[in-house]
């Protein structure tokens, strides 16, 4: 009997719902899960090549793929002769979708890092963006819900919960009295004060509400670490987008957690060579960079999706963007390079892992000294960095 694997691409929420598969498919027989992406058309390659691989490590497994490239490209991935079937991406935490009971309790693989899945599916309509088609409205789980999730990785012990979500700021709009994120993460370290660590997933800067200000400026165990979905330096092409902040926006609230929380690290989301992008939107874009600073960049060279606005635009030169893209990396490993160097001999409180190294609080990666299990949260004092690793 071989045991079942699930394969995760993309996102930290997939990486949770991942999770979730896996205990409701624990008790059958040779079968593979590919969990799919379909953010860019790369996602989509890469989903592709995993299913392939799979099925070249695994001839004889029942071969079954769902994630958001299950629906946006159903037709693509039906067609491939590795594929044994599709479960939609709405259906994957359904122990029917799977033909399985669902188990009387769901436990999940004991990690260093929890990531719960607050919320799932995003109401609004970014041009570039496939998302929803493949996701759905928003929806959130309830307080209770969540204190329940915390309470359970808790108790298998982790030190670290991650909140994640397609839109995680847009928690609470749909459950009653519209509750904001801030309520959820204080009811979470209220419930449970010896929580050492809560880090949150990428947020939209201009839905973080007053608490949850606060929260990141003054709470401890809100690790200083801040990723925004910024998307673009430009005003035009944020515009263009249908993006909601401007860059001022962005600019200002960096600039007022930073006055209260010096050591908040920041990371971004961003796209280069979106429709229509010119030399001076571009030259935006890399000064945000510097600007804020980002320090942990995600960089997406612009593809267009099916059924999005952006993909009627006029598009830009493949090479171009791949051009681009690589300014973007660049600069971001320029500030990068510049803030590791800053910690150099600063005592850091790392959460080890298991490949040997482990994350600070500002999600520095930090080489962590033999003989240390992971789950441990130790303090490191590094003496130099290396291809951005502390050590």
């Amino acid at each position: 009997m071989s045991a079942p694997e699930v394969i995760s691409l993309g996102c930290r929420l997939n990486i949770s719902e991942s999770e979730r598969i896996a205990t409701l498919i624990a008790g059958e027989d040779d079968v593979v899960v590919v969990n799919s992406c379909a953010v860019t058309m790369e996602a989509v390659r890469q989903t592709k090549q995993a299913i392939r691989r799979a099925r070249r490590a695994r001839p004889g497994a029942r071969l079954l793929v769902t994630g958001c490239a299950a629906d946006i490209e159903r037709e693509q991935l039906a067609a491939m002769p590795e594929v044994d079937g599709l479960v939609p991406n709405a259906s994957k935490l359904d122990a029917r979708a799977w033909n399985v009971p669902e188990p009387a309790q769901i436990a999940s693989p004991a990690r260093t890092r929890a990531f719960i899945a607050v919320q799932n599916g995003c109401d609004h309509a970014c041009t570039f963006c496939v998302i929803p088609q493949g996701r759905g409205s928003s929806r959130s789980l309830t307080i209770q819900q969540v204190l329940r999730e915390v309470e359970r990785h808790l108790e298998q012990g982790a030190p670290e919960v991650v909140l994640t979500g397609v839109d995680v700021t847009s928690w609470g709009h749909d459950l009653p009295g519209s509750p904001a994120l801030g309520e959820l993460v204080t009811a979470i370290l209220n419930a449970f004060p010896d929580l050492p660590r809560l880090r949150m997933s990428s947020l939209d800067g201009v839905e973080i509400d007053p608490l949850l200000f606060n929260l990141f400026a003054s709470e401890k165990r809100l690790m200083p670490h801040l990723h925004l979905s910024l998307q673009h330096g430009s005003d035009l092409i944020l515009k263009r987008m249908k993006r909601r902040h401007s860059r001022a926006d962005a600019v200002s609230l960096v600039q007022r957690l930073k006055e209260a929380r010096p050591e908040i690290a920041i990371g971004a989301d961003l796209i280069a060579g979106f429709p229509t992008e010119s030399e001076a939107h571009h030259a935006d874009n890399c000064s945000i960079i510097a600007e804020l600073p980002v320090v942990h960049g995600h960089i997406f060279p612009y593809s267009p999706r099916p059924n999005t606005p952006a993909a009627r635009m006029p598009q830009l030169a493949r090479p171009l963007i791949k051009e681009r893209a690589a300014d973007l990396r660049a600069a971001v490993a320029k500030t990068r390079d510049a803030w590791l160097a800053s910690l150099v001999g600063e005592p850091l409180r790392v959460l080890t892992e298991r490949d040997g190294t482990g994350y600070a609080e500002n999600f520095a990666r930090v080489d962590v000294p033999d003989g240390i299990a992971a789950g441990q949260i130790v303090t490191i004092t590094p003496t130099h960095q290396k291809e951005g690793l502390l050590k």
